[in-house]
């Protein structure tokens, strides 16, 4: 360990903290509220259970607006309303309110696409056996197509690791913001890579440990 990492390493403890706590946010927003809301999108779709084209075009429109936005404008946009959901638009609790916002998103759309590519005769099989429709989704959906969606969740994680190092304009601290405070503006050169080599790590680290999983609990 050199000199300047002993130096900081209070400071890099703190920033790889508030990473975890933004990307968890935005894992737990994607899982308890994406899910869902893809769930909906491909069920909602021409000739699915729930055929709704009007829920299916508003949803599939607030999520297509969403995933638009530049993600930097999209933090700047939301900064009344995290003013009103958090009392404060600066700091790491603030920026976990855009990172949620863009992981429902991201993932929702993931979710159908992964769904998608379930068989139609497993829908079917379903519905002939009368299975209700909580039953489809948990039973038979879920089942059918849980590695896609573990592989689609790593995807995203992913994403929301880089979301999180823009989210210094706000003050939401983490190993970016920490490289570009301490490392770049600095010129600590040294300082910045050794951040860039932790990113890097966390990164491998998560697509690893998401494709393992997809592959034990590969049905195929």
């Amino acid at each position: 360990m050199t000199d300047i990492l002993v130096q900081y390493k209070a400071q890099i403890w703190q920033a790889i903290g508030e990473t975890f706590i933004m990307v968890g946010v935005s894992i737990l927003a994607a899982v308890l509220l994406g899910l869902p809301v893809g769930t909906l999108l491909f069920l909602c779709r021409k000739g699915n259970l729930l055929e709704n084209r009007a829920a299916f075009s508003t949803l599939n429109l607030l999520v297509n607006i969403i995933r638009s936005f530049p993600f930097l404008l999209l933090v700047v946009f939301l900064i009344p309303f995290t003013r009103f959901i958090i009392g404060t638009a600066i700091g790491t609790a603030a920026a976990t309110v855009p990172l949620a916002i863009i992981a429902i998103a991201h993932y929702s759309r993931l979710v159908e696409q992964t769904l998608l590519d379930v068989p139609k005769g497993v829908l079917e099989a379903a519905v002939s056996m009368g299975a209700s429709v909580k039953s489809v989704i948990f039973k038979f959906l879920y089942v059918e197509a849980r590695s896609g969606l573990v592989v689609g969740l790593t995807t995203s994680t992913i994403s929301f690791i880089s979301y999180s190092t823009i989210m210094g304009v706000v003050g939401g601290g983490g190993i970016g913001d920490f490289a570009i405070r301490f490392g770049y503006q600095q010129f600590k050169t040294e300082l910045m890579m050794y951040m860039i080599v932790i990113m890097v790590i966390l990164v491998q680290t998560i697509q690893f440990t998401g494709m393992t999983i997809a592959r034990k609990i590969d049905k195929r």
